[in-house]
């Protein structure tokens, strides 16, 4: 099995996006851990917020997987490092 295939399966869901959807472009952290992310339009929004709009579709490049009962975003693998989540500036939260 490829390695970008191993980490789709750790994804419960890869939603379908929408033609308007928008992109994580960096990350609001508090203490170290992700509380939320800036989207392309330079909106800010809280992680549940994130989860929800992803699995509406709202959000591009990512799925939604879960540790304990807790779901967050995942990119959707390929072969592009620097758009990774993890590569991602991080942002003061600004709404």
């Amino acid at each position: 099995m490829k390695s970008s295939e191993l980490v789709k399966n750790t994804l419960d869901q890869i939603p379908e996006t929408k033609p308007n959807a928008k992109r994580i472009i960096g990350l609001v952290k508090e203490r170290g851990r992700i509380t939320g992310y800036q989207l392309s339009d330079n909106t800010t929004v809280e992680k549940q917020q994130a989860v929800n709009m992803a699995k509406q579709g709202e959000i591009s490049g990512v799925g939604v997987a879960h540790r304990g009962d807790t779901e967050y975003l995942k990119a959707i693998p390929n072969d592009e490092e620097n758009d990774n989540l993890g590569n991602l500036p991080s942002v003061s939260a600004k709404n």
